[in-house]
């Protein structure tokens, strides 16, 4: 995900391609050879759900994948994305549950690739991984023992990547990346996406809550 841009920023940087597109990349990119593609949920980049067709000198190939197209702003960061590639592939190895990276036909994990807006030229990093079959979470009946297998989960997520080592790990340190969780006051910025209601209220009561409670502790916080 890219960093707290505004909404405007996010619709220039997105990728829009078509599925026809995405199809011929992962053709020409990966050379696999695709019988169905469909468009996944994403945020800033762009994401499809694609199906592999196998040939007989290929059977270990995936019959699923995931086609990531990242955003103009992030495919000009080359190493945040090899940090979340090693990041996957340290995982991978410590037993969890995630997606494998595949090689270009040129070997490398990631790909650049330009495209002609008809106004300029866009710069787009492509990343193919397997696809992890699921359901999520907000779909289906929550109890309190799935609750406990999600928190235990995450328990051992954080203390695994302790112990991960990159030498450019220091990138993920963003100071305007809303999604770091001490980032939580520059949110404030997008409270009238809420109107005036109750929920508003309380968004506004919990950043302050943090500006006054957590900020000025956090140097005393493991990070």
């Amino acid at each position: 995900m890219a960093s707290g841009a505004s909404q405007q920023t996010q619709a220039l940087t997105k990728p829009a391609f078509t599925e026809a597109q995405a199809s011929a990349l992962v053709e020409s990119v990966f050379g696999f050879k695709v019988s169905k593609i469909q468009p996944l949920p994403s945020y800033d980049d762009q994401n499809f759900h694609v199906h592999i067709s196998r040939t007989e000198d290929a059977a270990d190939d995936p019959t699923e994948c995931v086609l990531k197209i990242s955003n103009t702003e992030t495919s000009k960061n080359p190493d945040l994305i090899e940090v979340q590639n090693g990041v996957i592939t340290f995982l991978k190895a410590a037993g969890f549950p995630t997606a494998s990276l595949c090689h270009t036909k040129e070997d490398n994990l990631t790909s650049l690739v330009s495209i002609d807006t008809g106004s300029g030229t866009r710069s787009h990093l492509l990343r193919l991984l397997t696809f992890l079959p699921g359901c999520p979470v907000a779909q289906i009946p929550i109890s309190p023992q799935l609750l406990y297998e999600i928190g235990r989960l995450a328990a051992k997520l954080d203390k695994t990547l302790e112990t991960f080592h990159h030498p450019k790990l220091g990138i993920l340190r963003r100071d305007d990346f809303i999604w770091n969780l001490k980032n939580v006051p520059l949110l404030e910025k997008y409270l009238d996406a809420l109107g005036q209601n109750r929920n508003r209220e309380i968004v506004e009561q919990v950043i302050q809550l943090f500006k006054k409670e957590v900020v000025t502790k956090l140097s005393h916080f493991r990070e």
